[in-house]
């Protein structure tokens, strides 16, 4: 594998990425109130219960699953291997995925009761990058095609 600008594009965003989430996400899957106190998560009264609910599920699952499924792609695409490209891929389809999921979710509770997002246009910065950059992801891997076995066995 080469390791040029596609390589690099991945990777180094995606460590960026990694370091983001463990301050966003994982750390207000052990304690909401914090991810609050620390900016990273809304508080309850201004998206109800349920919608502190919806992102404690998704500081969970990032805690459970996603952040282990992408540190791992990361370090096996770094390090060149099948399984790591397999890994990574899967981590950028949740990568695409959740912002937009996350997104829906905002544009749909605007008008609901007790739904008062301070500054919903974080939101429409951040989000949409990681998707994005998710999408450029998977493309690049793509691109880079399966990796190719190598040796006197070769059945071609």
């Amino acid at each position: 594998m080469q390791r040029n600008i596609h390589f690099w594009s991945v990777l180094g965003p995606g460590g960026l990425l990694v370091i983001y989430l463990v301050y966003a996400q994982a750390i207000p899957a052990f304690d909401y109130q914090l991810g609050v106190v620390m900016g990273t998560q809304e508080p309850a009264e201004q998206i109800t219960e349920v919608g502190a609910a919806f992102w404690y599920g998704f500081a969970f699952g990032d805690l459970v699953a996603y952040i282990p499924l992408l540190v791992l792609g990361l370090l096996g695409y770094w390090l060149g291997t099948p399984w790591g490209r397999l890994l990574l891929a899967a981590a950028l389809g949740i990568t695409v995925y959740w912002p937009i999921v996350c997104l829906a979710a905002v544009v749909d509770a605007r008008d609901a009761a007790g739904w008062t997002l301070v500054n919903e246009s974080d939101y429409w910065i951040v989000l949409p990058l990681i998707a994005l950059w998710g999408a450029w992801g998977l493309v690049s891997l793509l691109r880079e095609g399966a990796p190719r076995e190598t040796g006197a066995c070769s059945s071609d």
